[in-house]
């Protein structure tokens, strides 16, 4: 019995450092400020939730980068004459060029609203602005309902956010370590959902929006 309780207690030990480790990496890797490349794309998407999103995703906009812009989990409050205020976007650009995006509440709806939306234009290549924190999460709930489209990254960095140790910011370690916790279901399912494609299964991603989560 003793001996039993001493594997079950390693496991745990080992399960909890490992948790840690990769929290650690996670952090690590979303608080580095790396550049998005200037790679062009059929379609722009914006997942809301945060400060400066929508702002990058006009600015790639008026650069060329893509073609059309999607913003995606607007609220509903918000008209599209108050968001081309926000954006700063002429008018003509605006109304031929900007999708508004009202039914996603959380990230998952974002990737099933972005999902419509490329397969009704036919885009294969977009650049997914978010949040520099949530985009491991935002890319890997767009993989899982969109295994045949290129994303490319354009992280955002929120006003506020600390440029070196995070774990010295009690309000940015708890950002962190929550969206990580969100961040592992998330690629849990799309590694299982490679698997499963490599064997010919069936599609693991979820489908209705739950809550609000940024």
């Amino acid at each position: 019995m003793r001996a039993f309780s001493r594997s079950i207690f390693l496991l745990l030990t080992l399960a909890f450092g490992a948790l840690v480790f990769g929290f650690v990496l996670f952090a690590v890797s979303v608080t580095r400020d790396d550049a998005g490349d200037g790679d062009k794309a059929d379609g722009i998407v914006v997942l809301t939730g945060g400060d400066l999103r929508v702002e990058a995703g006009a600015k790639l906009l008026t650069e060329g980068r893509a073609k059309r812009l999607l913003i995606s989990g607007v609220n509903r409050k918000v008209t599209r004459a108050e968001m081309q205020r926000l954006l700063g976007l002429d008018g003509t650009t605006f109304n031929c060029c900007v999708d508004l995006g009202y039914e996603a509440r959380d990230t998952v709806g974002n990737a099933d609203e972005t999902r419509t939306w490329a397969k009704t234009n036919g885009y294969k290549r977009l650049i997914v602005v978010t949040s520099r924190y949530h985009m491991p999460r935002g890319l890997a709930e767009l993989a899982l309902v969109m295994p045949n489209v290129t994303l490319i990254p354009y992280p955002v960095t929120p006003r506020r956010y600390p440029e070196t140790a995070w774990w010295l910011h009690p309000t940015t370690t708890r950002v962190l370590l929550s969206e990580y916790l969100k961040y592992l279901p998330a690629v849990a399912r799309l590694a299982v959902q490679r698997a499963m494609n490599w064997h010919g299964g069936q599609t693991v991603a979820v489908t209705v929006p739950k809550h609000d989560d940024g």
